[in-house]
């Protein structure tokens, strides 16, 4: 037997969907700068997490990063190394976050786009 969802948890639910909804309706320039910046590290580092990121990044829509790294996880680009450190967000308290790497795909795709901008800059 299922439990029932109260109407605070349907209502939670549903705020979390619109968010989500609204971090992906967020610029593509945004998209496009955490994309990179995860090529970049993986290419520059065998692990890193969103500590290193945020550092480098300029300031995105609440939520975005994540977002960009949870579909980077999805489609297989990037891999969870099972490791965690504690966040450097303050927003955070300093919970545990995720440690990643590059997957193979990942590496291909970032060597694509390498090539590509070496092949525009000749």
């Amino acid at each position: 037997m299922t439990r029932r969802l109260t109407v605070a948890e349907r209502l939670a639910s549903a705020d979390k969907d619109m968010l989500l909804t609204d971090i992906a309706a967020t610029s593509d320039w945004d998209r496009f700068l955490v994309e990179q910046a995860v090529f970049y590290f993986g290419q520059e580092h065998d692990e890193w997490s969103c500590n290193q990121l945020r550092a480098e990044l300029p300031e995105l829509a609440h939520g975005f990063l994540g977002a960009v790294i949870n579909a980077l996880r999805s489609s297989g680009v990037i891999e969870h190394t099972s490791q965690y450190v504690p966040s450097t967000s303050a927003a955070t308290h300093g919970h545990p976050i995720a440690v990643w790497r590059l997957s193979v795909k990942g590496h291909v795709i970032a060597e694509h786009r390498r090539a590509a901008r070496r092949e525009t800059a000749a």
